[in-house]
C-alpha cells in the first residue's frame, strides 16, 4: 500500500486535503494529511502551540519525522512506500525529513512548489519581492523588540482573495473554496520562512516527481526551456526518473481540482510523467541554426554591445549614418551560459538579416539572469541604446527596439515614456505582465499597464499560434489595453508557430512572419508606416 503524507503551504493545514485525500483512499491508498505545529488553531485540539512565534522550520522536520516513524514498516522489509507531497512551503519540511529519513521514502513530489537547496530558508521562495522584504523587515523589528531572543514573530494570514493572490494565482477556486481557505487560515510563524533549510544530502538520492499549475505561471515547457539554457542547478530536473505532470489551474489545486490532483499524485507514486530532456542530451532549441539564410556582414563588438554594420555605400554615395535596430534577448538566462545570447543563432539572425537590408543591427548581452534582475536589466538595456546612439554611423534619431519573450517586460519602460528618437517597438513571442508566480504584480515592469502612456509610438508585435497559456493570456490583456487607449499597434500573426519559433519551426509561414515584422520595423524607421513613426520627419534612407 502507498502511503501519501501530504503538506500544503504557508497559512494551511490538512483541511485543504479532505477531497484529495478521499480520492486516494478511494484508490487504496493510506493517507496523512498534515497540520504541522502552529498551524492548527482551535480546530485541533492537539496542537499547543498555536501562534506560537517559537515555532520554526526544525519544528516542521521535527513533526513530519515523528510521522514518518509512526507508519507501519512494510512487512517485506526494505524500501518504504511512503510518497511524501510538499506544496508551497510545504516542500521544505518534506525536504528536512526526507534527508533523515531517506531510506523510508519512496518519492517525494513537489507539487507547485520550488526547488529548495541547503543553507536556504523558505522566504527566499516568496513569489512576491515587496512581500520578502517586509517579512525580513519585520523579523528584525522582531528580534529587536525580543531583545535578541528565539521568537520571530507571526505573520497574519491572508484577509482575502488579494492577499492570497500574493503568494499563488486562485484561477479555478470558486468563491466558496477562497472563502474556507480564508477563514480556516491559521497566522505563519516567521521562524518557519525565515530559519535556512539543513540537508546532509541523504535526500538526492530519493526520487521525485514535480506537479506544475499553469494558472499559476509555470509549465513543462517553462521548465524544459530553462534546463536547456543549462542552468546546472536545474540539469537534476532532467534525470531519467524525474517525471512531470500539469495541472491547468492556479497555486491551490487541492481546492481547485482536488480529483485531477489525486490522480496525479497516483500516476506519480507511480513513476510516471513526462521526462525531460538535458542541455547535454542534443542541439538545444536555443541553439539550433536560424530559419533564414542571412548576409555575413561585418560585426564588431563593444563591450556587451556587438554592431552588424550594413553593406558600405559605393564610392559615389554620401557616407550618411544609418538607422539602427536594437535586439534584446529574454530570459531569464543563468549568467554562466555559454554562448551568452547575443551569439546565439537567433539574435544574430535578426542583427545579419537587419544590416543586409541597410541598417545598423545590434545586439546586447543584459543581465536579466533571474526574476529580480530586471532593474539591472533594464539599466544594462538603457546604456546598450545610448552608446549604439554615440556611434558616428548611426542615426541618433532614428532607432528601433526589439524585445524577446521575458526580456519584454521591460518595454514598459519605453512604453511608459517613449523618447522622440524612438521610432519603433517590437515584441516577438512577448511576456506583457508578470506571470503570477514572478512576484512581480506591483513592479513597474508591467507592459500591460504601460501601454496607456505609449502614445502615437509604432508598435509591431508578432504573435504565435502555439504560445503557452500563461503568456498568451498576457498578450491578449495587452493588445485589449492597446485597443482601450488607441496605441499604435500591428500584429503579425504566426499560427502555426511556437514560443522561439526562428530556430524551431523552419518553415515558410514562419519565415515569412520574421520577414514581415522587420519590412513593419524599417518602414517606421524610414517613416512609412502609422502615424507615430514620423513624428521628427523622416531622413533619406534608401538602403
Amino acid at each position: 500500500m502507498t502511503v501519501f503524507i501530504l503538506v500544503a503551504g504557508a497559512f494551511t493545514g490538512g483541511h485543504v486535503w479532505e477531497e484529495t485525500a478521499r480520492g486516494l483512499t478511494g484508490a487504496g491508498a493510506e493517507v496523512h494529511a498534515v497540520t504541522l505545529s502552529g498551524l492548527g488553531g482551535d480546530r485541533e485540539a492537539g496542537d499547543r502551540r498555536a501562534g506560537d512565534p517559537a515555532v520554526d522550520l526544525e519544528t516542521h522536520v521535527a513533526d513530519l519525522v515523528r510521522l514518518i516513524d509512526s507508519v507501519e514498516e512494510p512487512l517485506s522489509g526494505g524500501h518504504g512506500e511512503i510518497v511524501m507531497v510538499g506544496h508551497d512551503y510545504g516542500i521544505h519540511p518534506v525536504l528536512g525529513a526526507a534527508d533523515r529519513r531517506a531510506e523510508r521514502i519512496a518519492r517525494i513530489v513537489y507539487l507547485d512548489s520550488g526547488l529548495p537547496q541547503d543553507g536556504v530558508p523558505a522566504l527566499a521562495a516568496v513569489p512576491d519581492a515587496t512581500l520578502r522584504e517586509e517579512l525580513a523587515q519585520r523579523a528584525q523589528r522582531v528580534a529587536r523588540e525580543d531583545g535578541g531572543g528565539t521568537a520571530a514573530g507571526v505573520l497574519p494570514a491572508p484577509a482575502g482573495a488579494e492577499q492570497w493572490q500574493r503568494w499563488g494565482s486562485t484561477e479555478g477556486m470558486t468563491d466558496d473554496a477562497l472563502d474556507r481557505l480564508t477563514r480556516l487560515a491559521a497566522p505563519q510563524p516567521l521562524g518557519t520562512l525565515l530559519q535556512p533549510l539543513r540537508l546532509t544530502g541523504a535526500v538526492a538520492a530519493v526520487p521525485f516527481s514535480g506537479v506544475l499549475c499553469t494558472g499559476n505561471g509555470v509549465s513543462i515547457e517553462l521548465v524544459q526551456r530553462r534546463v536547456s539554457l543549462g542552468d546546472p542547478a536545474l540539469q537534476v530536473l532532467a534525470d531519467p526518473g524525474v517525471g512531470f505532470f500539469e495541472l491547468a489551474t492556479g497555486h491551490w489545486p487541492m481546492l481547485s481540482c482536488p480529483g485531477e490532483l489525486a490522480g496525479v499524485l497516483l500516476a506519480a507514486a507511480a513513476g510516471e510523467g513526462h521526462r525531460l530532456t538535458s542541455a547535454a542530451a542534443e542541439v538545444p532549441p536555443h541553439l539550433r541554426p536560424f530559419l533564414l539564410d542571412v548576409p555575413d556582414v561585418p560585426r564588431e563588438r563593444h563591450g556587451q554591445v556587438d554592431l552588424y554594420l550594413p553593406p558600405a555605400a559605393g564610392a559615389d554615395q554620401p557616407q550618411v549614418p544609418r538607422p539602427a535596430v536594437v535586439f534584446l534577448h529574454g530570459g531569464p538566462v543563468p549568467a554562466d551560459a555559454r554562448p551568452t545570447p547575443r551569439d546565439w543563432p537567433a539574435i544574430m539572425g535578426y542583427a545579419r538579416l537587419a544590416a543586409g537590408r541597410g541598417v545598423v543591427g545590434a545586439t546586447v548581452d543584459h543581465r536579466l539572469h533571474d526574476l529580480t534582475d530586471h532593474e539591472r536589466a533594464a539599466e544594462d538595456i538603457a546604456a546598450a541604446v545610448e552608446l549604439v546612439r554615440a556611434d558616428p554611423r548611426v542615426d541618433a534619431d532614428r532607432i528601433a527596439l526589439w524585445f524577446f519573450s521575458g526580456g519584454s517586460l521591460i518595454t514598459a519602460d519605453w512604453l511608459g515614456a517613449p523618447p522622440p528618437w524612438l521610432r519603433c517597438l517590437a515584441a516577438t513571442y512577448p511576456v506583457l505582465a508578470p506571470l503570477p508566480n514572478w512576484g512581480m504584480a506591483d513592479s513597474r515592469f508591467h507592459p500591460v499597464r504601460a501601454v496607456r502612456k505609449a502614445g502615437g509610438l509604432p508598435i509591431v508585435l508578432t504573435r504565435v499560434g502555439r504560445e503557452m497559456p500563461p503568456i498568451a493570456a498576457t498578450v491578449e490583456e495587452f493588445l485589449a489595453a492597446a485597443e482601450d487607449c488607441a496605441a499604435s499597434v500591428e500584429v503579425v500573426d504566426a499560427p502555426q508557430a511556437e514560443h522561439g519559433f526562428e530556430t524551431l519551426d523552419p518553415t515558410d509561414a514562419s519565415r515569412e512572419a520574421v520577414r514581415r515584422a522587420l519590412d513593419l520595423v524599417l518602414d517606421h524607421l524610414r517613416g512609412q508606416g502609422q502615424p507615430g513613426g514620423s513624428r521628427r520627419g523622416p531622413r533619406p534612407f534608401r538602403p
